[in-house]
């Protein structure tokens, strides 16, 4: 290594997202011929659906190549906002959303703001596994707060509490949860968003997987304070992840100082996306209908199969496309690393899980199971962990 070469603290100190790791991993067993069922990456196995296609080939033969508003197109803010109103029933400005590349530079754009060094962030443990870094990033401490798999891994309202201390700027929320699966009960949201008023903190809920709920309905926190911060996109619910489409809701105050940013770092999110992105909004119904269906239909022929494998899962998981299962009995074998049981599964049986410690000490000797791949695949795999298990 060139001793001259010198690497900032932040970087060195990012640690690295496993199931990037597992799937790059599983790449490699690919490349030498090995068929390997993707059950670790949160990527929706559809096709974008074809009216979104359609618009962006229109954005592109109307020559919609260039630079949009640094906030976004004004059309697609406007459908962002009459979503929300449909979905919820709140009242949101086209004037209080940032258009961005994906949910990760709204986080980048929204903790750049907010956060000062050594302020806190509450969130969960088990949680997202890039949350950590990015608050890190800012020069912030995130505070872990325990859910338990007894508790459907939702939070307690009296845990946020006691863990709030003068330092504590946000408290993040992410419902439906990754990698959970869960819902977070309206009663309990709107507790916590009591608690950031009181204290004066504020809310940030992550809610890219809303849409994706199959028992129950899920809830905005727009709906239960105005101290919020909303994170959301295309990518899971519109099959549109390559496209980098995303949004941010943020409080009147925060989209000029965010608008700078954005500006400066990222000049405006993709003309020909944002337009696809309208037509997400407006056309595409029928489609997220079908592709809701199919998720279902696999969460329900996944659950009792992990179950009957020996995989706990104390409550069925009734949102986004995952499931959080205990695997503590396999991982003894390992020393408890679910780590090295991913890629033990992965090495013997071809099949990509995600590692629970990506996600905090909390998941621990759990392993992640994605049902974003088709039936057929879902169905091997499980033979193959079938295999596996008898030799645990």
């Amino acid at each position: 290594m060139n001793e001259n070469v010198c690497i900032s603290k932040r970087a060195s100190e990012i640690t690295p997202f496993l199931v990037m790791d597992i799937l790059e991993a599983a790449h490699k067993l690919e490349a030498q011929g090995h068929e390997v069922i993707h059950l670790e990456i949160g990527e929706p196995d559809f096709d974008t659906p074809e009216c979104i296609k359609e618009a962006a080939k229109k954005a592109l033969a109307d020559g919609e190549t260039h630079y949009t508003h640094s906030l976004g197109l004004l059309p697609l803010r406007e459908a962002i906002c009459e979503d929300l109103h449909a979905r919820y029933g709140v009242e949101i400005d086209p004037g209080q959303i940032i258009v961005t590349q994906g949910t990760s530079p709204a986080m980048l754009l929204l903790f750049s703001t907010l956060l000062e060094a050594g302020d806190q962030v509450i969130l969960s443990d088990p949680a997202y596994a890039c949350y950590d870094n990015f608050i890190r990033f800012a020069g912030a401490c995130p505070v872990r707060v325990p859910v338990t798999e007894a508790d459907s891994f939702q939070y307690r309202p009296e845990a946020i509490e006691a863990a709030l201390g003068e330092g504590a700027k946000a408290i993040l929320l992410n419902s439906p949860a990754n990698p959970t699966g869960t819902l977070l009960g309206a009663d309990r949201m709107e507790a916590i968003a009591r608690l950031a008023d009181t204290s004066g903190a504020y809310v940030i809920s992550d809610e890219i997987y809303h849409g994706l709920v199959y028992e129950g309905k899920e809830h905005s926190a727009l709906e239960f304070g105005s101290r919020t911060f909303v994170l959301n996109g295309f990518s899971k619910l519109y099959a549109m992840t390559g496209w980098r489409l995303g949004y941010l809701v943020a409080p009147r105050e925060f989209i000029r100082p965010m608008q700078k940013l954005c500006q400066n770092f990222f000049i405006s999110a993709n003309s020909v996306a944002q337009h696809a992105g309208i037509a997400a909004l407006k056309e595409s119904a029928p489609d997220v209908a079908r592709m809701k269906a199919i998720y279902d239909q696999r969460r329900r022929f996944l659950l009792p199969r992990l179950k009957a494998l020996g995989l706990g899962v104390a409550h069925d998981p009734t949102g986004a496309f995952y499931v959080l299962a205990n695997a503590s009995k396999w991982a003894e074998k390992f020393g408890g690393s679910s780590l090295k049981l991913a890629y033990d599964i992965l090495e013997k049986c071809h099949v990509g899980v995600t590692p629970g410690i990506d996600f905090g000490q909390g998941a621990e000797g759990f392993l992640r199971f994605s049902y974003a791949n088709s039936l057929e695949n879902i169905a091997e795999a499980l033979r193959r962990l079938e295999k596996y298990a008898a030799l645990a």
